[in-house]
């Protein structure tokens, strides 16, 4: 196994700065949709949502992250209104669930880093001006030619994950070989980072994600963590989002009557492939249970500094 020490890096934000590499940071997941993969319609309702994201700071969250629009697999998305591929949530009603979650959050833990996951440039200029501190973006500046530009005028922070095609298009996507998929996700960071560079956004308010579940199959997914570390060769700090991911189901399979098993009974796995993800490089996961995340971040950090 191929672990990786991590370089400490400060991550500039709108108006903070991060240390990242020092210990993992965790971050906690709001999804404000009636269809997330996750968690359903649980915390569609502004309050609920609020609730949701208090009692992550609570379990030891770094930061959040919230989110109003499904990307799961098979979902519209990335296209422009108007378009026969338009998104299936407008920017909108995106702005109309996530900007009274932000404001309740910042209201009840003033000074609390949330990140907003949009790929639309629309919302992403609405989030920033009401005091979120990052934009974390889905297709890594693919699908909405403007997100750029907002970024680099608000001055917050950036993750660009990547993302292989469209959701409606993952299922169809042709196997790759391991060489092929990490020159591929490796390609598609690079030039998501090249984006962000002609857009004017400094190197030290970018993170990068492999995206894993997106657009990348079963094994796929395996075979990217395994060589998660070959992307820090891209010069920039890694997030990893495995949590409650369908390739962890279908990796326990043999434990589940030869099925994928359901969402509900990934806790244990997610925790397994978040470790593996820290050893690999990562500087932040991404959770939706977040005190299994800071426990065994913990116990990750313990044996990277153990070294």
């Amino acid at each position: 196994m191929n672990l990786l020490s991590r370089t400490i890096a400060q991550w500039q934000l709108r108006s903070q700065t991060l240390e990242l590499g020092r210990r993992t940071l965790v971050m906690g997941v709001v999804n404000i949709t009636p269809d997330s993969f996750s968690d359903g319609a649980r915390y569609l309702d502004a309050q609920a949502a609020i609730a949701r994201g208090l009692a992550l700071l609570h379990e030891g969250a770094d930061l959040l992250d919230l989110g109003a629009e499904s990307t799961r697999p098979g979902a519209r998305a990335g296209g422009a209104a108007g378009t026969p591929r338009a998104p299936a949530v407008s920017a909108d009603e995106e702005q109309a669930r996530l900007l009274p979650v932000l404001e309740g959050i910042q209201s009840a833990r003033p000074g609390t880093v949330i990140s907003v996951d949009t790929y639309k440039a629309a919302t992403a200029r609405a989030a920033v001006a009401a005091g979120a501190e990052i934009v974390n973006d889905v297709s890594g500046f693919t699908w909405d030619p403007d997100l750029a530009q907002v970024c680099a005028e608000a001055g917050c922070g950036v993750v660009l994950m990547h993302s292989r095609g469209r959701p409606e298009e993952w299922r169809a996507q042709p196997q790759l070989r391991a060489d092929e998929l990490l020159a591929t996700v490796r390609a598609g960071l690079s030039a998501s980072l090249d984006a962000a560079a002609a857009a004017g956004i400094p190197a030290e308010r970018i993170v990068i994600d492999p995206g894993y579940g997106f657009g990348k199959r079963f094994g796929e997914n395996l075979t990217l963590l395994a060589r998660q570390a070959d992307l820090l060769a891209l010069g920039r700090p890694l997030l990893a989002g495995v949590s409650r991911k369908s390739f962890l189901g279908h990796a326990l399979a043999p434990l589940a009557g030869g099925k994928s098993a359901p969402v509900n009974a990934r806790e244990t796995a997610t925790i397994a492939a978040q470790v593996a993800a820290i050893l690999h490089g990562a500087s932040i996961v991404r959770a939706h249970a977040v005190r299994p995340a800071v426990e065994s971040a913990l116990i990750a950090d313990a044996v990277l500094a153990a070294r």
